[in-house]
């Protein structure tokens, strides 16, 4: 364990209580192969040939798969970096020496995994892990779709949106960004499929991207309703395979 900085050690208190994001943030510290997904991302990353010092290829790496947990946008991101102490410690950010990569840093690393296709290939990394150590995706899944917000004003150096994200309305309000497609294990709560689309594509397009085609029961919300034909499609040997509304989810 490293020491103390003199900055992390004045965040101490004398009474706390261990949180729920943290219990699911030492999870993740012990469960994600940290060195194979290093390894896969090393290859493309900056060796700092600019005149700008890149941030750490370990912290950069962390901040994404926070990004994706807690489903932040760039600025979203950056801004719990500097509101939570227990978030900075999960990446490695010690404001003692160094800030929080900003936004425009965060929003880049992202565009150069999507540019090399690794953010598939870390989460087979993932499953792969997990599956020689005897935890398996078992004959549930349970889908669902989340708006990852982007900057929309053009006050940058193209003076332009990013092109890759568009508008979409939930409820009464507009959106601007991209949507995370996710399909979780309904056993052991593992994410085993991930794609992404602009927030205007319709939840219900993605469905067989998500499914592994083992499922017998399907647990959605009404984003995904009428959509028993094609989850037959995808677990054509599966029973029970009507949607189902998404009860007893983890918080």
């Amino acid at each position: 364990m490293q020491q103390l900085t003199f900055a992390q050690a004045a965040e101490f208190q004398r009474y706390g209580k261990k949180t729920r994001r943290e219990h699911f943030l030492d999870e993740m510290e012990s469960v994600l192969p940290w060195s194979e997904l290093l390894a896969l991302v090393a290859p493309h990353y900056s060796k700092g040939e600019t005149v700008r010092k890149p941030v750490g290829l370990a912290i950069m790496l962390r901040v994404y798969f926070v990004q994706q947990w807690f489903a932040l946008s760039d600025p979203g991101v950056e801004d719990a970096l500097y509101e939570s102490p227990v978030l900075r410690r999960f990446v490695g950010i010690d404001l003692g020496r160094a800030p929080a990569p900003d936004e425009t840093t965060i929003l880049n690393f992202r565009h150069l995994l999507e540019e090399h296709q690794l953010c598939g290939e870390m989460l087979d990394t993932v499953n792969h892990y997990l599956d020689r150590r005897g935890i398996r995706i078992t004959t549930g899944t349970i889908v669902d779709a989340t708006i990852i917000h982007a900057p929309s004003s053009t006050k940058n150096e193209k003076k332009e949106r990013d092109p890759a994200m568009h508008q979409a309305k939930k409820g009464n309000q507009w959106y601007f960004g991209m949507k995370a497609h996710i399909g979780v294990d309904s056993k052991e709560w593992i994410v085993h499929s991930v794609c992404s689309t602009a927030a205007s594509v319709s939840d219900v397009h993605m469905l067989p991207e998500l499914l592994h085609g083992g499922e017998k029961k399907v647990w959605d919300d009404a984003g995904y309703r009428g959509q028993t034909h094609a989850i037959h499609e995808v677990a054509c040997a599966g029973h029970d395979l009507a949607p189902r509304k998404d009860q007893g989810r983890r918080g």
